[in-house]
């Protein structure tokens, strides 16, 4: 019975488990960030992502959204050159349950009492490069990595929003909400 109470909360966590995005960032502590107004897309960076060129387009258009939201514009002679790479990893989970069935300390069990559940699934890390156009040096790293959603292209859209938008919310340094 005492199982069943957690059941929820339990649930819960799966399910928030598997929409997270986990995010890092790293960056040049000497890079001054207020100089940076405008920026491009790095081509030759992004045609080496190893990614469809349909999902390249939904990335490169979050990016655009987020950059612009932060009053960044686009520009021929950038300040900021964006480019992106991706890996991607087929994770197995496997979840060994230790609950029988029975009551008290009675030794008769419903099978072993281990329940062993095998899940697999394919997780995607974006990484998002700012580069300073003049020196040509990688200024701002973001990482984000999350499960991937590839059968409906509306939740593909929305997954891919999202993760761009959990990484460049940390851009700026020093100007994250917390």
């Amino acid at each position: 019975m005492k199982v069943l109470k957690f059941l929820p909360l339990l649930l819960l966590f799966v399910v928030a488990s598997c929409s997270t995005v986990r995010v890092a960032t790293d960056y040049d502590r000497e890079a001054n960030f207020s100089t940076y107004n405008t920026y491009a897309f790095y081509k030759p960076g992004i045609d080496k992502a190893k990614i469809s060129d349909l999902d390249k387009k939904r990335i490169l258009r979050a990016i655009d959204t987020e950059l612009m939201a932060k009053g960044m514009n686009k520009s021929e002679s950038p300040d900021l050159l964006v480019s992106i790479f991706t890996k991607e990893r087929e994770r197995v989970d496997v979840y060994n349950n230790n609950f029988g069935f029975g009551w008290g300390w009675n030794p008769w069990w419903f099978g072993n009492g281990y329940n062993t559940s095998v899940s697999t699934r394919t997780e995607g890390t974006l990484y998002i490069d700012l580069i300073d156009a003049k020196t040509n040096e990688l200024v701002w790293q973001g990482m984000g990595t999350s499960n991937l959603v590839t059968r409906d292209i509306d939740k593909k859209e929305e997954r891919i929003r999202k993760i761009v938008n959990e990484i460049l919310a940390k851009y700026p340094p020093g100007t994250m909400i917390k």
